[in-house]
């Protein structure tokens, strides 16, 4: 149902743990996000964590099965007069692309975000769903007899 698009998000978080290198992308150079997805009954969840946030920096789109998730972390505007003593929080783009399998309803997705966390619902398709076939009962007759 849902396949991982990004194969080098392990050798980047390496590197950043190596070089202190911070976890966020630039704006020109989107880094990944954290994500779990999880089958629940008739539907789909993926769940991204995007603390900080806001849900108008959240961007979504779907294109054919490509789902493609985009935030940005704006820094805190604190007037001029503030100096930045300490700065380990990522900001700038964060993105992700998850490819969707075609068993999921990519028409009816939900999305909600609360406390920093964004939860996607995705149906599972109609005809993707386990359903029941009927057998039909024939009679056959073996007894007829062709006459020529």
């Amino acid at each position: 149902m849902l396949m991982r698009s990004e194969p080098f998000t392990e050798v980047n978080r390496l590197a950043q743990q190596l070089f202190g290198a911070t976890t966020a992308g630039t704006w020109s150079r989107p880094t990944g996000m954290p994500v779990d997805a999880f089958r629940n009954g008739d539907e789909f969840v993926i769940a991204f964590d995007l603390p900080g946030v806001d849900a108008d920096a959240i961007d979504i789109d779907v294109e054919r099965n490509v789902l493609t998730v985009r935030a940005e972390r704006r820094p805190i505007d604190l007037g001029e007069q503030a100096t930045a003593q300490l700065t380990e929080r990522p900001l700038g783009v964060f993105s992700r692309q998850l490819f969707l399998g075609d068993a999921l309803d990519t028409e009816r997705i939900d999305a909600a975000y609360e406390n920093g966390v964004l939860v996607l619902r995705i149906p599972i398709a109609e005809k993707a769903k386990p359903r029941k076939i009927n057998v039909a009962a024939r009679q056959h007759d073996d007894h007829k007899v062709i006459s020529s």
